[in-house]
């Protein structure tokens, strides 16, 4: 749309610096006012003291941006601005975040279009920022998610740890120098899952670290997730979906110490355990030992009272049997005594009966043996006369005395012509010789 600057003067070629100059006019004269806007930054950096943002504006129902815009904060105002800013939301200013900002426009002849922020609505960014907490606590609830990791046991024995921190983190050497030099001389063995916990590669830097724990889940006991150290403008990196569901199912119990005294993030919500710092993650760890130690301890000392009780009075009963046993001694062998000689005259009895029984037995069997032997002597031998008849029947000699003949190739009967071939050398026996032929 043309201007009525230049429709005045439709003939006139103007230098770009005078074209760009009458468009900031136009925008200084046509908008002088200050104005609030909501946006997404999609770009943050500081040269010089200076702040340089890129506003986008995206569909509600997509990720494509509608509307883009570059933005500036002068040194003298952004010092303000981001130190307040700061302070209420415990962040900075990050690619991804909602803000609100009073900007004023700005056409510049050589360096284009911008709007000029003069206020930051640190108050609207923490709204969003609870918002979208709330919306990924919510989705974590609907999914049935958000307290399995809390139902996960964690073992008395949790010695094995498997921690996810940054290796140059001052809260990693402090972690790990606790466990190390605790005053009960417990042992603990501890691996790294180097990850980084500050930044925009937070989320995907913890999942790779629970990737790779997963797969080596049998050698830990519990994972730890420690951040000491960092600022708390990068806690938000904490509040992501991605990276709660993944610590949310994960089989074995995590425990966090990634926050401060007011910072509670969705990890440390979904988490077996949060507690405010690495050192007081070690502490529960020692901790939680020394509980398992003292039950031990206690259980022992109870097993030793109750096997000295029971002992005690075994030996009080031992003793007093020892006192009556020589009485109950002579009464018993008085009692045996005579037990013995009723079964000794039981036993006469029973054996003279049953030697009789045998005799007489033995003789019955005497009269039976003869008859029985000689009607079997007799049976075998007309079945052997039997048995001799069949054999001479199937002499081979009686079918060559009748006229066949044997044919044998390699000792063997030959029963199938097929069974030769050329060349073969057979022996044809008959009732009177034998004759060797060669198959043509």
């Amino acid at each position: 749309m043309k201007t009525g600057i230049i429709r005045e003067t439709d003939d006139k070629t103007f230098s770009l610096y005078e074209l760009n100059n009458i468009v900031a006019c136009i925008i200084g004269n046509t908008m002088p006012d200050e104005y609030w806007v909501e946006a997404e930054l999609s770009e943050v950096r500081e040269s010089k003291g200076h702040c340089y943002m890129e506003l986008v504006e995206k569909e509600p129902a997509g990720n494509t941006p509608i509307a883009r815009a570059q933005a500036k904060c002068w040194r003298q105002s952004w010092v303000l601005l981001r130190a307040h800013f700061e302070r209420v939301t415990r962040q900075t200013l990050h690619a991804g975040l909602k803000v609100r900002m009073k900007v004023y426009p700005q056409f510049h002849e050589a360096y284009g279009f911008s709007w000029i922020v003069t206020d930051i609505d640190a108050s609207f960014t923490i709204g969003d920022m609870a918002r979208k907490r709330m919306e990924i606590v919510r989705r974590l609830k609907e999914e049935g998610v958000f307290d399995l990791n809390r139902e996960l046991s964690l073992p008395m024995f949790a010695q094995r740890i498997a921690v996810i921190s940054s290796e140059t983190a001052a809260g990693y050497g402090d972690f790990c120098r606790q466990l190390t030099e605790n005053e009960y001389g417990f042992a603990f063995t501890t691996r790294l899952f180097q990850a980084v916990m500050q930044g925009e590669r937070i989320e995907e830097s913890i999942i790779s670290a629970l990737d790779d724990i997963n797969r080596m889940a049998d050698s830990f006991d519990c994972v730890v997730i420690i951040r000491g150290g960092g600022a708390t403008s990068d806690m938000s990196g904490f509040d992501s979906l991605a990276l709660a569901e993944n610590v949310a199912n994960f089989p074995l119990p995590v425990i966090t110490g990634i926050g401060h005294d007011r910072d509670e993030t969705v990890l440390d919500m979904v988490s077996h355990t949060k507690v405010k710092t690495p050192t007081a993650a070690a502490a529960l760890l020692i901790s939680r030992l020394k509980t398992t130690a003292d039950r031990i301890n206690e259980c022992s000392n109870r097993i030793v009272r109750t096997v000295t009780m029971v002992m005690q009075r075994e030996r009080l009963r031992v003793n007093s049997l020892s006192e009556r046993l020589p009485s109950l001694f002579s009464v018993v062998k008085t009692r045996q005594e005579a037990r013995l000689d009723i079964m000794a005259e039981r036993l006469i009895r029973a054996i003279g009966q049953r030697t009789e029984a045998e005799k007489r037995r033995i003789g019955l069997l005497e009269s039976a043996v003869a008859p029985a032997a000689e009607r079997m002597m007799t049976a075998e031998k007309h079945r052997l006369s039997l048995l001799s008849q069949r054999a001479k029947a199937l002499d081979p000699a009686l079918l060559l005395a009748r006229g066949y003949s044997i044919t044998l190739h390699n000792g063997h009967a030959v029963r199938n012509a097929d069974e030769l071939k050329p060349g073969d050398k057979i022996e044809t026996r008959l009732n009177k010789g034998q004759i060797k032929s060669e198959v043509i």
